[in-house]
């Protein structure tokens, strides 16, 4: 275009960020950069900075909001609405020179040319120093949608100039050093993508919490993308593993489904009225049906995640960016994209602190949680920003959702409680900036806390964030990771929550030595796999009822099982990708199996299930092999749809070589053939008679791990959760001890790895010590207990340095 107003989105570039902002620079980019690539950019064009001062110096509006500015209250910002009001007043009372409506109009007549008369559009604001990589206020300007005839388009133009100077943006120029006069604004015009009538959301290129790399987060909901980003709905949410993208069947680690309670639409026109573009759009009821089912499905999921991909190598920096599809079309588009700027700017853990409660209180809700840390302190309920000097700096902001208007007042809140909004919506965004812990999308915070209570909030155990009644105490320990030492003995976790292992995987660990897979059958699956395989034969109306509910979503009940196991253990493999996963087979014993919904139909009632019906011996007994068979099925859809070869599993409580034959066996015919696609299969010793016949176990398992407790309530014969026996059970008995050795012995002879799960090596040196003399390859920690283990290995390994130095102590055996 000739004019100095405007520019098409084909004359565009990232070069252009001082002209049209970092938001309409970006779309131009992406539009001649990427299109070629087959990402779709919807076509549009962009009014320039110098449009903006056009209209600011035509109005004489700088001798008039220079003065009004400098009147600001910097301190506590008591007249921050009342100049933003009147900033606002000035821009809307201007009038839009001819030259620059003119050049509007002339754009708006090349996008109908070229896709129709019946067009409508959206405006986006885009302020010349917005999306800078040291910060990024979610909205701090307006967007207005499906904006159609001209009359229309210019007073949308309007309005976003006004948007400029909303009390959230006076505040974070402020906040950010930028100064009021000299921050323009270009308003970006962009063909609508009809998600009125399909569905939109927005993706990070990097897990938003915790600032994993190798995961692309998308969520989405019904309708115009407005609901996500604001935070008004809970969104479905899926997880992509970016380095096997492209290169798998299935790189789609995990989905979540949202309630999606209202989807924004577009309002009926009023013809020849000129209207507030805001009144354009209107929210509606997500019909029931609709709310029951995911937005995408996963051919999109994995275009847009291959599209995320493709934009972050572009930019070379993590990208936070918002998708749109059509709805009459089908087609799927990119509407913004900003670089991400909370995570990415911050250094990776080198401090890692874990918090802890010490004291269980009530639960007044639940939700979404942020920011992995404890912190207590006064709730205050609020219904709107007007209400901020209600909210006292370190208060818990309790409210129904946010948007850019709180932005002024949420850094004084120690904490973020909504009921509505998800992981990627801007109350996630300001929170995570901000530094304040958040639970979103707790559907009740708002009526389940009181005013003026005091609360404790728990974001430390994975995704999901807890809001207590009360001041609870919990403990924090830091650690400054750059400084811990690498033992050559292996150092790895002991995990089965995988809300956390993205977290976990900053620690300098080796992999994961243990993932129980009986964590997420009773935390994630809750179902026993059997009344899901004879559904039909189920007699308990209850649990008839409950499976229903939890399974409603899948095409068959054993689908249920089969995908929620293989995602809960994906995204622990993905977390620690490449390091080996070793996941051992389920270890529930019958009356932990009973537990689970439908589960006392199909379990024995035993007088003593420690030493019963367990481990290996459950899977090829007909009382629960189409159990074991879903929980293969399951691994091998890890290993081998989503490509996590980095898994390697694990048979407990094998008692006889006859029965591991047997286990072995059901496993190839299930498809996990040992060695196939490099499968290693290791074998727990726990039982006496493994660690009599090692050598024997050996020719059948890659691995052995050591179950200290098990092993050595079966070497005593000493109930491990007896209180009376406590003096008796002890993992430094001699028995014990010699079974351990013996273990060790046979493996270095055989070539079989080892390792250990336990807490002794982390509670005392000396254990530690023992197990490092004696040649183990590997110890595994709960991860509370990590550093600790890592420092009793460090000096472990220097005693037995030492030990080897000295001739007169070299052929020694360590004793306890």
């Amino acid at each position: 275009m000739a004019s100095p107003y405007i520019k098409l989105f084909s004359e565009i570039s990232y070069a252009d960020i001082s002209q049209v902002g970092g938001k309409n620079a970006s779309l131009g980019e992406m539009y001649n950069q990427l299109q070629p690539s087959g990402i779709q950019v919807p076509d549009g064009y962009a009014s320039t900075a110098a449009a903006y001062w056009h209209f600011i110096d035509h109005n004489n509006l700088h001798q008039k909001l220079s003065p009004l500015l400098a009147s600001l209250n910097t301190h506590d910002f008591s007249n921050l609405a009342t100049v933003g009001e009147q900033a606002r007043q000035l821009i809307l009372q201007g009038v839009m020179p001819e030259a620059l409506c003119a050049a509007i109009e002339q754009g708006y007549t090349y996008l109908k040319q070229k896709y129709g008369d019946t067009i409508s559009l959206a405006v986006r604001s885009s302020a010349t120093a917005e999306d800078l990589p040291k910060a990024s206020f979610a909205g701090q300007l307006e967007t207005f949608l499906n904006v159609s005839g001209l009359d229309n388009l210019l007073n949308a133009c309007h309005y976003s100039y006004a948007s400029l100077f909303t009390d959230r943006a006076i505040k974070y120029r402020f906040d950010n050093g930028f100064e009021h006069m000299k921050v323009a604004l270009s308003v970006g015009i962009q063909v609508m993508v009809r998600s009125d009538k399909a569905c939109s959301g927005v993706m990070f290129t990097l897990d938003p919490d915790t600032g994993f790399e190798n995961a692309i987060i998308i969520s989405g909901s019904w309708g115009l993308g407005e609901n996500v980003v604001q935070g008004a709905v809970n969104t479905d949410e899926f997880i992509v593993f970016k380095p096997l993208l492209g290169k798998v069947k299935q790189p789609i680690i995990s989905r979540r489904l949202g309630s999606k309670a209202k989807t924004m639409v577009y309002a009926e026109a009023r013809s020849g009225q000129l209207q507030h573009p805001a009144d354009a759009i209107v929210n509606t009821d997500t019909a029931p049906e609709e709310r029951e089912k995911y937005v995408l499905q996963d051919n999109e999921v994995i275009q847009l995640a291959d599209w995320a991909a493709k934009i972050e190598t572009h930019y070379n920096q993590p990208m936070d960016i918002e998708w749109a599809k059509d709805g009459l079309t089908g087609g799927i588009y990119i509407v913004q994209a900003r670089p991400e700027t909370v995570q990415s700017q911050r250094k990776k853990h080198l401090v890692f602190t874990e918090y802890k409660l010490q004291d269980k209180g009530n639960v007044l809700c639940k939700g979404i949680g942020l920011s992995s840390r404890i912190i207590t302190g006064i709730a205050r309920v609020l219904n709107s920003p007007k209400e901020i000097d209600k909210l006292k700096e370190g208060d818990v902001l309790v409210t129904r959702k946010t948007d850019p208007d709180w932005d002024p007042i949420l850094k004084k809140a120690s904490a973020i409680i909504t009921d509505q909004g998800g992981r990627t919506s801007h109350a996630a965004i300001v929170a995570r900036e901000v530094g304040a812990v958040a639970v979103l999308g707790t559907d009740n915070a708002t009526t389940a806390i009181a005013d003026g209570q005091v609360v404790t909030v728990s974001t430390a155990d994975g995704e999901t964030g807890y809001v207590y009644e009360g001041k609870l105490n919990w403990t924090e320990t830091s650690t400054d990771l750059g400084m811990l030492e690498k033992p050559k003995t292996k150092a790895m976790l002991i995990l089965g929550d995988p809300e956390q292992a993205f977290k976990f995987s900053f620690l300098p660990t080796d992999g994961v030595g243990l993932m129980r897979m009986e964590f997420i059958i009773n935390n994630s699956i809750q179902i026993h796999p059997m009344a899901l395989k004879h559904f039909d034969k189920l007699t308990d109306p209850a649990a008839h009822q409950k499976i229903e509910e939890l399974t409603h979503h899948y095409a068959n009940k054993e689908d249920y099982f089969v995908y929620k196991l293989a995602e809960a253990t994906a995204i622990i493999a993905a977390a620690f990708y490449p390091k080996d996963v070793i996941v051992r087979m389920s270890d529930f014993k019958s009356n932990e199996y009973a537990n689970l919904v439908g589960g006392r139909q199909f379990e024995p009632d035993e007088s003593n299930p420690m030493i019963g019906f367990r481990g290996a011996s459950r899977y090829y007994h007909p009382l629960y092999e189409e159990g074991f068979e879903l929980e293969c099925r399951a691994m091998k859809k890890v290993r081998e749809e989503m490509g996590f070869e980095n898994v390697k599993l694990m048979i407990p409580f094998c008692r006889t070589l006859d029965e591991a034959i047997k286990v072995i066996d059901r496993m190839a015919r299930y498809g996990l053939k040992r060695g196939k696609n490099g499968l290693e299969l290791y074998v727990m010793v726990e039982i006496p008679s493994n660690a009599l016949l090692a050598e024997e176990f050996a020719a059948l398992f890659d691995g052995f791990s050591i179950g200290s407790n098990d092993l050595t309530q079966l070497t005593l014969g000493a109930d491990r959760d007896s209180g009376l026996l406590s003096d008796i059970f002890t993992p430094f008995d001699p028995a014990v001890q010699q079974l351990i050795v013996m273990t060790l012995r046979k493996a270095q002879k055989t070539g079989t790895k080892t390792g250990l799960c336990g807490q002794a090596p982390s509670d005392y040196p000396d254990y530690a010590a023992f197990l490092v003399e004696n040649g183990i390859d590997s110890i595994s920690f709960n991860p509370d207990a990590f550093i600790r283990g890592v420092e009793n290995i460090l000096a472990s390994e220097k005693k037995v340095q030492a030990k080897q130095a000295d001739p007169e102590r070299e052929n020694q055996k360590y004793t306890l």
